[in-house]
């Protein structure tokens, strides 16, 4: 089971953020978005496949969050340099934030998967010094993509191969960094409170890579207008 996560809960004031746009041309900020609400997406570099699929949802997504007064925006923890690259290839809507030292996930509270050292006697705590064992025994695969359930590594693998992303040296360094980063989704309101956050495998590593439907952040964008308009 998951243990008591420092995320961000509702209520709680959003982090100030300021950080570099792969698809516009100036620096965005917690200041520049105050006055409206907005959703934001905390997820892992590009080198993700199942980080790409769910900013391509967030395009998907965009028309009605706007309809529902909400805009979207990403953070990536991919350099600015090679997610403008991507992005000349995969366009998006989307407001793409560039964070490759994962900051922004911190002072959001979303963890980090550390691994426990064998040797340590540790018990394991899911994500907190989580066993290797543990991770590597899950089995996933939370679109049906794959023929079946694998390991969340080969999975990457397999999807990468799949979408034919290869990965460059950049990827590579962000992936030996980062790669156990989770992924957090938070709606902030035009306050600049959080008024609704999901964290990525709450309940251990069998459910990495599953996120918020697009029916459960339209329904919840939705809220926040209601809420909103009072």
């Amino acid at each position: 089971m998951a243990n008591e996560l420092p995320a961000l809960r509702p209520g709680d004031a959003a982090p100030a953020f300021s950080l570099p746009a792969a698809n516009a041309e100036d620096a965005v900020s917690l200041a520049d978005l105050r006055g409206r609400p907005f959703l934001i997406g905390l997820f892992r570099g590009l080198h993700c496949p199942f980080c790409r699929r769910q900013l391509r949802q967030f395009s998907a997504l965009q028309p009605a969050l706007l309809e529902a007064g909400v805009e979207t925006v990403a953070v990536i923890n991919t350099p600015v340099e090679r997610a403008r690259l991507y992005l000349q290839f995969q366009p998006t809507p989307v407001t793409v934030l560039c964070d490759p030292d994962c900051r922004t996930h911190r002072d959001f509270g979303v963890p980090r998967v550390v691994f426990a050292a064998t040797d340590s006697g540790e018990k394991p705590q899911w994500p907190f010094h989580a066993s290797f064992e543990q991770f590597a025994a899950a089995r996933i695969n939370p679109n049906g993509e794959m023929a079946e359930p694998m390991p969340p590594m080969e999975a990457n693998t397999v999807l990468n191969a799949k979408d034919g992303f290869e990965l460059q040296d950049v990827d590579r360094s962000i992936f030996e960094n980062h790669g156990t980063q989770l992924v957090g989704h938070f709606l902030v309101d035009g306050l600049g409170r959080i008024a609704w956050a999901k964290l990525e495998a709450r309940g251990g590593p069998e459910e990495l890579g599953t996120f918020p439907t697009a029916e459960r952040i339209i329904a919840a964008a939705r809220d926040i207008a209601i809420s909103s308009a009072k």
